[in-house]
C-alpha cells in the first residue's frame, strides 16, 4: 500500500489481491458505473482508496451470491442517491435474500439425492454386500 496523499491507496494488483476481481473485472466495473471513477496517481496509474476496496467487497457479496450486473447497477445507483433510499436499497436486499434462500434450499435438496446415490454406491461396494 503507497500514498499519493494523505490517504492510503491500493494499486490495481493490491486491489485484484484484496478482491479476487480481475484487472479486466475492475475496469469494467468501473465504464459501467458499478464504481466510481477511480483516482489516479500522478502518472496515471489507477489508486484505489479503502473505501473502493470496501465497496468492491459489497459488490463480490452481491455477485457471488448470484445477482445480475443490472440489479447491482441499480443497487450502486441508490447508493449514490444517498441516504433517501434506504427503503428501495432495503427493498431491493430483500428481494435479492430471498432469491438466495430459494437456491440454497434448492441446492440442498439436490444434494440430498447426491448423498442418496453415494450411499448407493457406497452399499454397493461394501463387503457385506458382496
Amino acid at each position: 500500500m503507497s500514498s499519493s496523499t494523505s490517504t492510503p491507496t491500493h494499486s490495481p494488483g493490491e486491489t485484484v489481491e484484496l478482491t479476487g476481481f480481475s484487472l479486466d473485472t475492475l475496469r469494467y466495473y468501473e465504464r459501467i458505473g458499478l464504481i466510481e471513477p477511480v483516482h489516479r496517481a500522478v502518472g496515471g496509474q489507477r489508486r484505489y482508496r479503502e473505501e473502493d476496496v470496501e465497496w468492491l467487497g459489497v459488490l463480490r457479496c452481491l455477485r457471488d451470491t448470484g445477482m445480475p450486473i443490472a440489479r447491482m447497477r441499480e443497487f450502486a445507483e441508490q447508493v449514490r442517491a444517498g441516504d433517501g433510499t434506504f427503503a428501495h436499497r432495503l427493498a431491493l436486499l430483500e428481494e435479492h435474500d430471498r432469491g438466495v434462500a430459494d437456491q440454497i434450499a434448492l441446492l440442498e435438496r439436490q444434494r440430498s439425492r447426491i448423498h442418496e446415490k453415494i450411499e448407493h454406491y457406497r452399499a454397493a461396494l461394501s463387503p457385506a454386500h458382496t
